[in-house]
């Protein structure tokens, strides 16, 4: 089989050095993959329907997925949700102490709390002894857009100095209750913020890192902004567990999460699509062959490459790098690839249907255990 892109980067990135924490059977930290995770937006208090979406999201590939907790309702429900759900739950809580032990005797397998929010001393044991009870660990998650008074006082706006003060002074709230199973996060909606806060974190701290810039945008203007400052993150080794801010459909957050960690080689899930724009020179409709065969191809979790180019200027060279290759040729006769060796030719009436087969029948293989 060829190595692809993916399998052989240009450059090996090495990933920052983290004590490992456990979120439920997710290891976070240490040398686990980077995992992936987004939040649900439904209303808790509904466990059908979070139940319904947590399905989906697992099914897209999410290792984690947190949800929000601002009542007693949703800690009620949040039982049947943790019993429900086949990838281990965050609770989302804010303010209210009583929310989050709720969370941690309900079965969450995190909690994502600001211990500076939280109160006062005796509020912050009760909270981490929940925690310790149940096995559960804390996401310390500092945002510019909620810096705690005292020091938006002493910084006068959110800084990457704030954000990182913030939460080291929080880790230690944890620390003098001798609570280590927490991993921290310094998000913001600036991308310049967000990435030198995590910058200056990751040279003081030795705890699993949650990265993301949040309240990122759209599908389209979300995903550009995430990937440039995650992508920086990432590219530096810095990051355990990734989400993508997205104000789109929380599938769509585990895509590009995926699809992030696969441009950077650093986990290889689903098919990946190595595709030409398109121009004058192309010998089949490319745009419209790679959306029906990415489409196609959405449910499969096995690490596959197919190389896509519409002309034989670039087209043999990616297919030699690819697992399944289709070039272009001219008189509507096409050359497949496989494992990076011209295989056979086929007309373009059927190119989308061909190489879908061709994918699936290399899913059997590797299933069956074979290369």
């Amino acid at each position: 089989m060829a190595l692809s892109y993916n399998i052989r980067p240009f450059r090996m990135i090495e990933r920052r050095k983290t004590r490992q924490i456990m979120v439920g059977d997710v290891a976070v930290g240490g040398d686990a993959p980077i995992s992936v995770q987004t939040m649900t937006n439904t209303l808790t208090s509904d466990a059908q329907a979070t139940i319904e979406q947590i399905s989906s999201v697992a099914e897209a590939g999410a290792d984690l997925v947190r949800v929000s907790c601002p009542d007693k309702d949703s800690t009620n429900a949040l039982r049947k949700i943790c019993d429900s759900s086949q990838i281990p739950i965050i609770a989302d809580i804010h303010f209210h102490y009583k929310r989050a032990i709720e969370a941690a005797d309900a079965g969450a397998a995190c909690l994502r709390i600001n211990p500076g929010n939280i109160g006062n001393a005796t509020r912050i044991a009760e909270v981490v002894a929940a925690a310790k009870a149940n096995n559960c660990s804390i996401r310390i998650g500092v945002n510019a857009g909620s810096l705690e008074k005292n020091l938006l006082e002493k910084y006068a706006e959110p800084c990457p100095e704030a954000l990182v003060e913030s939460a080291l002074d929080n880790a230690r709230l944890l620390e003098k209750h001798n609570f280590e199973n927490y991993k921290i996060s310094v998000k913001a909606s600036d991308i310049f913020l967000s990435v030198a806060a995590y910058q200056q974190l990751s040279e003081v701290i030795d705890c699993p890192l949650h990265i993301g810039i949040t309240e990122a945008g759209g599908l389209r203007a979300g995903t550009v902004k995430s990937s440039i400052g995650l992508g920086n993150l990432l590219w530096a080794g810095i990051g355990d567990t990734i989400r993508v801010s997205l104000s789109a459909d929380p599938t769509e957050e585990v895509k590009v999460g995926y699809e992030l960690l696969k441009s950077l080689g650093l986990r290889r899930r689903g098919v990946t699509v190595i595709s030409c724009p398109s121009c004058a020179r192309q010998q089949f409709d490319v745009i419209k062959s790679v959306a029906e065969i990415e489409e196609r191809l959405s449910h499969i979790n096995k690490p596959i490459t197919v190389s896509i180019i519409g002309c034989v200027v670039n087209g043999p060279g990616e297919a030699k790098e690819t697992d399944i290759g289709l070039t272009g040729g001219g008189r509507g006769t096409h050359q497949i690839y496989l494992s990076g060796m011209a295989d056979h030719r086929l007309k373009d009436n059927n190119i989308v249907e061909h190489v879908v087969n061709l994918v699936e029948e290399r899913v059997t293989l590797l299933e069956k255990g074979k290369k």
